[in-house]
C-alpha cells in the first residue's frame, strides 16, 4: 500500500503541468506575504486562484472552481482594503455570533447545493466541495478584515482540500495544501503573538 501511494505520488508530481506548478509557487508567495501583512500577497493570490479555477473545473470540483474564482475577486477587495490607511488596522477576534451564523449559513447552503450537484453529477464530492467553498469564502473575508480566526478556518479548509485534490489526481496541488496547512498554523500563532503585543501596548 505504501509503495502504491509512493508510486502514485511520484507519477503525479512527474506529470504535473507547468500551470499547476505556477499556481503552487504563487499560492505560497500569497500566504507568506499575507502572514507578514504585505498587500502584494493579494496579487500572487489572485493569479494562483485564477489558475486553480481551470484546474479545479477539470478535476470535477465545480464548487471549488467557483471558490477559486471568488478568491480572484477577493484578492482585488483585499488589495483595496489593505491600503496604506488600513495597513495598521489592528488584529481582532470575530464575535461568536458571527461564527455561528456564518457556519450555519454554510451548512444550509452546502446542503442545497449538494442536492443540485448530486443530480447534475458534476461534482465528485457534492456536499464537501460546497462546504469547503463556503468556508473558504468566509475565511477570505476574515483575512481582509484582519480577524485572527481566519487561520483556523484555513486549517480546516486546507485539511479537507488535501484529500479533495489528491483524490482527483491533482497531486502537486494537494501538496500545496499540505504546505498551506502548515503555514496557516504558523500564521495563526504569528498573528496571535502580534495581537498580544498589540493589546499589551494598548
Amino acid at each position: 500500500m505504501v509503495e502504491d501511494f509512493s508510486a502514485r505520488l511520484f507519477e503525479g508530481v512527474r506529470a504535473t503541468p507547468p500551470a499547476e506548478w505556477l499556481a503552487v509557487v504563487f499560492g505560497l508567495l500569497y500566504v507568506v506575504f499575507i502572514i507578514r501583512r504585505q498587500r502584494i500577497g493579494w496579487v500572487f493570490g489572485g493569479i494562483s486562484s485564477a489558475i486553480l479555477v481551470v484546474l479545479a473545473a477539470q478535476a470535477r470540483l465545480p464548487m471549488n472552481a467557483l471558490l477559486q474564482a471568488s478568491y480572484v475577486i477577493a484578492a482585488v477587495y483585499g488589495w483595496w482594503t489593505w491600503s496604506r490607511a488600513s495597513k495598521s488596522a489592528p488584529i481582532a477576534f470575530w464575535t461568536l455570533r458571527g461564527h455561528a451564523l456564518s457556519l450555519l449559513a454554510c451548512v444550509l447552503a452546502s446542503l442545497l447545493l449538494a442536492q443540485w450537484l448530486a443530480r447534475d453529477g458534476a461534482s465528485a464530492f457534492p456536499f464537501v466541495d460546497s462546504m469547503v467553498a463556503c468556508a473558504g469564502l468566509v475565511a477570505t473575508w476574515m483575512v481582509a478584515r484582519v480577524y485572527i480566526e481566519n487561520w483556523l478556518y484555513w486549517i480546516a479548509v486546507d485539511a479537507v482540500s488535501i484529500y479533495l485534490y489528491f483524490s482527483q489526481g491533482l497531486i502537486v496541488a494537494s501538496l500545496l495544501y499540505v504546505l498551506f496547512l502548515l503555514i496557516a498554523t504558523v500564521g495563526f500563532f504569528n498573528w496571535l503573538a502580534k495581537y498580544r503585543r498589540q493589546t499589551g501596548a494598548a
